[in-house]
């Protein structure tokens, strides 16, 4: 029996899931760690928590399937976007990371755009200067910690991180390296016009792969520690979404993806390389050869309800633990009491700044409309319906980009609630379906994984032989009347208090 095994090294942990040919689960694990917020709207983590996790939950999987390691054919990478993992000549980190969702950059973009040029970057890179992308944290530790900067002698994303670490080989592939705003998108390979006008060193960049390719094999040390067999070929990989998008069969035209995680994510398949001029969606390499991908996002998607759940529902959480369920189940069960429009309760989430529509990196999060009638389960359904509002505002732009629409497939830890699906079909107008498997990112990152070790021709073919749609929710379009009302107000909030969020971050 052959198996392949995908690795998605998230925000909030790492899970390693091993999988048979045929995409169906056979064991996975998690390993969790923290994120570290020394000032507000920073964000940073520790790579070694990272490959802590990877080489634990690697070697549980292959303790708890009973399997040979030699039957291991082949391994995918995903993981969060953006990160920057520092290393000095000695591949020792020089910091933590600096992650996807931190917003410490907002100067060192507008010297990125000043330095390239506004439309020239948007041309070559697909998108503005943004404080989520990896370049401007680069230069932020240029211009902040310039003792550190001298020692770099490597930037790595996550996920490559722990590449290196498993194989001892620097490399990332398209879809990944297309958020670190340092790419020729449409080449798909580093661009040495942005690299020259940052004054930055191509060597300090990874060698760069299409997503299925083999980029390295495991070496003996990661053998030791994880259990694997040394020589196991490791695939590019993918950025936790085009992994996703991937794992949810996103492959061809019509079929779009609409993932609540920590971030939102609504994703798109081009052929063709298609850029929104405002920069308000990203256009990035997709993990398929040849193609791209649009992607809208929301910074604070799954964050929002996850603040919420462990700040104000630890009722909910002790009675979780003891039934055996997850708390996410009662606090559904809790929304489920309000009805639609959470009795004119609405919540911009907006924790960590907002990338699409706003590109804002002083949003904050609001509930506006408080009154005294509202109790908790109404406070819990806002933010669901917040969520979903800005994950509309992606799928809008995303529709005037002359992106055809046949199918939105939910995913993600939003994905596998029922009511929050629901919400997203009435919220759209339109029917929501899910796919056989929720391991997403993990599961993409295995079939490319499968591909470069040849036991599937292509991508496609992969997902057409492992991926069937699970369920289908049509959309009650009574209620796509009301949330239209309350998604126009929603809009309008955020313009009245643009200028307040810029005042409340200069105090």
């Amino acid at each position: 029996m052959q198996y392949l095994l995908g690795i998605d090294i998230g925000t909030s942990g790492t899970k390693t899931v091993l999988f048979d040919t045929m995409g169906n689960t056979i064991v996975s694990d998690l390993g969790e760690y923290p994120m570290y917020q020394p000032h507000s709207g920073w964000a940073e983590q520790d790579p070694e928590d990272w490959w802590r996790a990877v080489h634990t939950t690697i070697n549980n999987v292959i303790l708890k399937s009973g399997i040979a390691s030699s039957d291991i054919k082949g391994i995918g990478l995903s993981g969060q976007m953006h990160g920057a993992v520092l290393l000095d000549r000695d591949n020792r980190v020089l910091r933590k990371a600096i992650i996807w969702c931190d917003q410490r950059t907002s100067t060192e973009c507008e010297q990125i755009t000043s330095l390239v040029g506004k439309d020239r970057l948007i041309s070559i890179t697909a998108n503005p200067a943004l404080t989520g992308f990896t370049a401007s944290k680069i230069l932020w530790v240029r211009n902040n910690e310039p003792e550190v900067f001298e020692k770099v002698r490597k930037v790595l994303l996550p996920k490559d991180y722990i590449r290196l670490m498993l194989t001892g080989e620097f490399a990332t592939e398209v879809s990944d390296a297309s958020g670190m705003q340092l790419m020729d998108i449409p080449a798909r390979k580093w661009s040495g016009e942005v690299l020259e006008k940052l004054q930055l060193d191509k060597e300090m960049l990874a060698e760069m792969y299409e997503s299925q390719e083999i980029s390295g094999r495991i070496s003996s040390r990661a053998a030791g520690l994880t259990g694997l067999k040394e020589g196991t070929p490791v695939a590019g990989g993918a950025g936790d979404q085009a992994a996703g998008a991937v794992g949810n069969g996103i492959v061809k035209s019509g079929v779009i993806s609409s993932t609540i995680g920590t971030s939102g994510v609504v994703f798109a398949y081009m052929d063709k390389v298609s850029i929104d001029p405002k920069g308000r969606v990203h256009t990035f390499c997709h993990a398929v050869p040849n193609t791209w991908h649009i992607m809208g996002v929301t910074q604070g998607a799954g964050l929002s309800l996850k603040w919420y759940r462990d700040n104000f529902c630890i009722e909910e959480k002790r009675t979780a633990e003891l039934m055996g369920i997850d708390p996410y189940v009662l606090m559904d069960r809790e929304a489920e009491k309000t009805i639609a429009g959470s009795e004119g309760l609405i919540y911009l989430p907006y924790l960590m700044g907002e990338r699409t529509p706003h590109l804002d990196p002083n949003a904050r999060g609001v509930f506006f409309g408080i009154s005294a009638r509202h109790e908790k389960p109404a406070f819990i359904r806002a933010i669901m319906e917040g969520v979903v509002f800005s994950l509309k505002d992606c799928l809008e732009i995303i529709k005037k980009m002359d992106v055809g629409i046949t199918e939105v497939r939910a995913s993600g830890g939003g994905g596998r609630s029922p009511l929050w699906r629901q919400m997203q079909a009435d919220v759209f107008g339109t029917e929501i379906t899910t796919v056989n498997s929720s391991e997403g990112p993990a599961l993409g990152a295995a079939i490319l994984a499968g591909v470069g070790a040849g036991i599937y021709g292509s991508v496609a073919q992969a997902c057409d032989a492992v991926i069937s749609v699970k369920s289908r929710q049509a959309a009650n379009m009574e209620l796509n009347s009301i949330y239209g009302k309350y998604y126009k107000l929603y809009g309008s909030i955020y313009r009245s208090l643009k200028a307040d969020f810029a005042e409340l971050s200069k105090l």
